[in-house]
């Protein structure tokens, strides 16, 4: 009888990760796992408590991941580097997109603390710097608005076939363009 294999936590992190790409994170369960291991589940109870905690782990890998495609980014404004890791994240794991950014789910920080955390950030943009919390907001909540239609069409598959993702990287851009445009013309139009 050869030697029993020994998973490891990262292996079964790895395997509940595959899960989670195909059948979403409600996919994990203990025998989903073990099957993607091509092991009993004991080996996932003597590596994690709870099923909850192989879901946490697998969501922590996620944000890790999505954190690594936002680094990589080289535009030129946050909003730029974001929209762009957005559309790669939709491309890469359609699955994952839909269920942390479309679905209400307890893994993602609540849109409050997301939106603070931007507007903070576009007060020190040269730009914005005069711009009022209002005006901020209202330009971050557009531009949120798009990238997330946008990547979620790409998520979903409804994309035009003439389009490829160049053209949805540069459609990113040419829009978020116009809304700071458009938000400029009224600061102007109020002056």
């Amino acid at each position: 009888m050869p030697p029993k294999v020994k998973f490891d936590k990262e292996a079964i992190i790895d395997a509940a990760f595959d899960v989670a790409k195909k059948e979403g994170l409600t996919g994990i369960t203990a025998r989903s796992v073990a099957a993607r291991l091509g092991a009993s589940v004991a080996p996932i109870y003597v590596n994690f408590a709870t099923i909850d905690d192989l879901v946490i782990a697998v969501v922590e890998r996620i944000f890790s991941i999505s954190e690594a495609l936002l680094a990589k980014q080289k535009g030129k404004s946050i909003f730029e580097n974001i929209g762009k890791a957005s559309l790669e994240f939709a491309r890469e794991y359609p699955v994952l997109y839909q269920e942390l950014s479309i679905q209400p789910n307890p893994y993602m920080a609540s849109y409050e603390k997301i939106e603070n955390n931007m507007i903070e950030a576009m007060a020190e943009d040269e730009m914005m710097r005069d711009w009022t919390l209002e005006e901020r907001r209202q330009v971050f909540l557009k531009m949120r608005v798009f990238q997330m239609g946008l990547s979620a069409m790409v998520a979903n598959g409804h994309v035009p076939s003439w389009m490829d993702n160049q053209g949805f990287d540069q459609l990113l851009m040419e829009v978020g363009d116009d809304i700071l445009r458009a938000q400029l013309l009224k600061r102007e139009e109020k002056l």
